[in-house]
C-alpha cells in the first residue's frame, strides 16, 4: 500500500526499459518499492533493469514482454500482473514511439501503430488497471504525456494528436475516478535526452531522463495530476496556444 508520503511498495511498469521509466525505479528502489513487474517489447533489455533492481534491493521483479498494441493481450496481462502483486500500488506508463512526419511513410499500418502505441494502447491498459485500483481502494497511475500533445506540430504531428489523445484520456479518467482513492498523474516533458532521442537536435529547456524521474517521485509525494518537466514549460505553452494558426505553421520543427 502507499505509504503517508505516496510511495508505492509494489508497482507495473509498461515501457519498463525505457530511460525515464529505468530512472524512476532506480529511485523507488531507495525508497519502499519492494515488487515490480516490468513490461515491454524486449525481454532482454527487460531483464537488464531487473537485475538492476534487484541489485538495490527490489525484492521481487517479474518481467513479462507486451506490447501494447496487442489488443487481445492486455486483459490478460492486468490478470496476470494482479496476481503476481495483489495489491497494485502504481502503474507507470511509459510506452511511446516517436514515428514520423514524411508524408510519403506515413500509410493506414504506421497511423494506426503508431496511434496504439502512444494513445490507445496505454489508455486501455491505464482503464483496466484503475477498475482493480477501484476495487482495492487505493492506487496511483501515472502515465507519460507530451507538450507535443499540447499543439500538436507538423514536424511530428500523428505523435502529437496520439499524445493529445492519452493526455485529454486520463484527465478524464482522472475525473471519472474521483472520489475512489484512486488518482492519476499526467506527464507532459519537453525534450528529454534519452536513446528514443539520441540523434536529434534538442528542442528548447532539453532535460534529462532523472530530472523527469525526480519529477515523478515528487508528484507522489504531493498528488498532483499534471506535471511540466521542466516546470517553465506550462507557461511558455500557455503562450503558444494563443499564435495563431498560419505563424504556428511557419515555425522551425
Amino acid at each position: 500500500m502507499l505509504d503517508g508520503t505516496g510511495m508505492p511498495q509494489s508497482a507495473v511498469v509498461i515501457g519498463g526499459a525505457s530511460d525515464m521509466a529505468r530512472d524512476v525505479l532506480r529511485i523507488l528502489a531507495g525508497r519502499r518499492l519492494r515488487s515490480v513487474v516490468l513490461a515491454g517489447r524486449s525481454e532482454p533489455a527487460l531483464d537488464v533493469v531487473g537485475r538492476e533492481l534487484r541489485a538495490l534491493g527490489v525484492e521481487s521483479v517479474r518481467c513479462r514482454t507486451l506490447d501494447v498494441t496487442a489488443v487481445a493481450s492486455l486483459v490478460p496481462f492486468v490478470s496476470e500482473a494482479v496476481a503476481d502483486l495483489g495489491e497494485v500500488d502504481l502503474v507507470l506508463v511509459a510506452a511511446g514511439q516517436l514515428g514520423t512526419a514524411t508524408l510519403e511513410q506515413l500509410g493506414p499500418g504506421t497511423i494506426s501503430s503508431l496511434v496504439a502505441t502512444n494513445f490507445s494502447g496505454p489508455a486501455a491498459l491505464a482503464m483496466e488497471f484503475a477498475k482493480h485500483m477501484v476495487r482495492q481502494g487505493f492506487g496511483r497511475i501515472v502515465l507519460f504525456s507530451s507538450v507535443a500533445g499540447v499543439r500538436t506540430r507538423k514536424s511530428n504531428f500523428v505523435y502529437g494528436a496520439a499524445k493529445a489523445g492519452l493526455d485529454g484520456f486520463a484527465l478524464g479518467l482522472s475525473g471519472a475516478l474521483e472520489g475512489t482513492g484512486v488518482g492519476i498523474t499526467v506527464v507532459r516533458p519537453g525534450f528529454v535526452t534519452t536513446k528514443m532521442t539520441a540523434g536529434m537536435k534538442p528542442a528548447i529547456f532539453p532535460v534529462d531522463a532523472e530530472t523527469v524521474a525526480k519529477a515523478v517521485v515528487r508528484s507522489l509525494e504531493t498528488g498532483r495530476e499534471v506535471v511540466w518537466v521542466p516546470p517553465q514549460l506550462r507557461y511558455l505553452f500557455a503562450l503558444l496556444r494563443l499564435v495563431p494558426t498560419p505563424l504556428w505553421r511557419r515555425l522551425p520543427g
